[in-house]
């Protein structure tokens, strides 16, 4: 389905990609490989073909990950390279950002024209009718952290901090006074990496005195699973955790932006605070239109108010995007913070997650839905992004298709955007470990390829010209899903459970099934799930009280399947009991989403 650019009458659809991998077309997956040895990808492969192909899944905004300037070893003419102790991978990992004003020179065809190549890739998106999202990363920063772009008059991270103390409002790191920064001890697949160039003579990475790892880590000496290669932002929380700013008050919670600009106007911040909202407003004036937030919940709710209002009064259509874990903190980030969507990571993921590997029934599914109902239209929902294992690895699923129903529940149960990480619909596994980067999860540390994503790039063409048969079934399956959640006006609406009822008196219907209908105004839907390894048949039961919920829903009514490709067609029938029911024929690891024939 082709969706014009005004097309998303339904939910927003987040395409993540990791932008060094994407138009990546070596295979050659050399363990701590080398640029030249694995190839890397640009920012001109996302040229008409790609961007059309990738709208072609209802996209509607593209997350191209690992824009920024962060830490790496390839060296580049006038751009300084960094040191091996202190960079994850041999590309460096996305999250330890080096240069905020800067793009990653790996990505440009000409890195001394870098910032004008993304700009064009900007513009190329815009054109395609998809809204640019980058990451920033606000809660740490590289060891070397030192922009050559920033605009006249910026004072860079760290040059006016007093380092004789390990804390000071205004410093924008802590330290660790009189020791020196030692780099960690590399375990085995570390050493290979750390060998190499010590060999070739490199001298030590000198930081004196040492400053506190990115997770907060208060050692000289980090450890090897710290993030040792990044240094924490002091936002003016003491080090005995106390704040050292103005508090925002409760009632804010329910005034809109304008009133979070005027609490903070003339107010004294810590001097973190004003870098960090000078670089996203910078990024927005480049036309990004929004920001996927690292770690979040690492930074004061106050800092977060002060930034998003700031941000949305530049531009209030601007998209906020958290990576938040705790569910207790959700609505002061979104109500306080001013987050449009948060992930519902620790809920739905970790509960779909569970039943795909018959470890927990879909009978939790009703509840993980119904306790945060409040806040659902903010929350962001995937089964793969960069920090998870791919649902094709036998650490997940093991096959892609075996995750496909509970790909329909992310996309189906609820208001808020659902995200799709790229050579997720074509089934990756990530089976290799590269060096930094192990398997399960497509590497983000290293220079790599990414054979299912390669067979559906298809030599640019993207296609999907090399992909096996099954991945071509799974991958035309993820198309037609997500074009239909972009454009269902249902999925906007209510969520209405049918699964208790159905598991208490249909014969057929067990704890490996899961349904739901959505309704918004006359448009309503109806979701049957099954995540068995067997066919399901049964009669699925409308009760009256659900019925009472869906407009005009009548006996005699003739439904259409909407997610599938073979055209087909039920009718309601009505139960002795005066009840509505539908007959349901679903395959093995498959789904069902019927809507009332036009």
């Amino acid at each position: 389905m082709n969706l014009p650019a005004a097309a998303h009458t339904g939910k927003l659809v987040v395409y993540q990609v990791f932008t060094r991998l994407f138009g990546n077309q070596n295979s050659t997956n050399k363990p701590w490989g080398t640029l030249a040895e694995n190839g890397v990808g640009k920012f001109a492969d996302f040229d008409d073909r790609a961007l059309a192909a990738i709208r072609a899944y209802g996209v509607s905004h593209l997350w191209y990950t690992g824009v920024l300037h962060h830490a790496l070893l390839t060296r580049y003419p006038d751009i300084s390279d960094d040191h091996p102790s202190v960079v994850k991978g041999r590309a460096g990992s996305p999250y330890a950002i080096k240069d905020y004003y800067n793009v990653n020179p790996d990505l440009a065809t000409d890195p001394r024209h870098r910032l004008a190549e993304f700009a064009a890739l900007v513009a190329r998106t815009h054109a395609h009718g998809m809204q640019v999202i980058i990451d920033i990363v606000p809660n740490h920063l590289a060891r070397a952290y030192r922009s050559t772009s920033a605009p006249a008059g910026t004072c860079d991270f760290g040059v006016d901090d007093n380092a004789s103390l390990e804390y000071h409002r205004d410093n924008n790191f802590y330290y660790v006074p009189g020791q020196d920064f030692s780099p960690p001890d590399h375990p085995a697949q570390g050493q290979w990496l750390a060998d190499a160039y010590a060999a070739a003579g490199r001298c030590a990475f000198q930081e004196s005195p040492a400053k506190w790892t990115g997770d907060g880590a208060r050692l000289a000496k980090p450890r090897w699973n710290d993030w040792f290669e990044t240094v924490k932002v002091n936002y003016g929380i003491r080090p005995d955790g106390s704040t050292d700013f103005p508090l925002l008050p409760e009632h804010y919670r329910n005034l809109p932006v304008a009133e979070h600009v005027r609490f903070w106007a003339g107010k004294s911040v810590p001097n973190s605070w004003t870098k960090l909202r000078a670089i996203a407003l910078y990024w927005l004036d480049q036309g990004v239109d929004g920001f996927r937030f690292d770690m979040a919940e690492m930074v004061p709710v106050e800092f977060w108010s002060y930034m998003n209002s700031a941000i949305k009064v530049r531009n209030p259509n601007a998209t906020l995007l958290a990576e938040v874990y705790q569910p207790g903190r959700y609505r002061d980030y979104i109500q306080l913070g001013k987050m449009d969507y948060l992930y519902d990571k620790v809920d739905l993921y970790d509960c779909l997650k569970n039943i795909v590997r018959d470890q927990e029934s879909t009978a939790r599914l009703d509840a993980v839905q119904q306790q945060l109902q409040d806040i659902e239209p903010h929350l962001l929902r995937f089964l793969e992004n960069h920090d998870e294992q791919r649902i094709a690895s036998p650490e997940f699923a093991g096959a892609g298709e075996k995750g496909w129903p509970a790909m329909v529940v992310t996309t189906l149960l609820g208001q808020g955007p659902t995200m799709l990480y790229f050579g997720q619909a074509q089934g990756e596994p990530a089976a290799a470990d590269l060096g930094f980067g192990r398997a399960s999860r497509t590497t983000i540390f290293d220079y790599a390829g990414v054979p299912a994503h390669q067979a559906w790039l298809n030599g640019g063409r993207c296609d999907g010209g090399g992909l096996s048969q099954t991945q071509r079934l799974l991958d035309s399956a993820y198309q037609r899903l997500l074009s239909f959640s972009a454009c269902s006006a249902s999925l906007r609406g209510a969520f209405i459970p049918l699964h208790q009822a159905n598991l208490n008196e249909t014969v057929g219907y067990d704890h490996h099934c899961y349904s739901f209908a959505r309704c918004h105004l006359s448009d309503w839907l109806l979701v049957f799930v099954n995540f068995a390894a067997s066919p399901r048949r049964c009669q699925l039961q409308l009760p009256k009280a659900v019925c009472a919920q869906l407009p005009q829903i009548a006996a005699g009514q003739t439904l259409s399947e909407k997610i599938n490709a073979d055209g087909l067609q039920r009718r309601l029938e009505r139960t002795d009991r005066g009840d509505l029911q539908l007959l349901i024929d679903c395959p093995a690891y498959s789904a069902q989403v019927f809507q009332l024939t036009a």
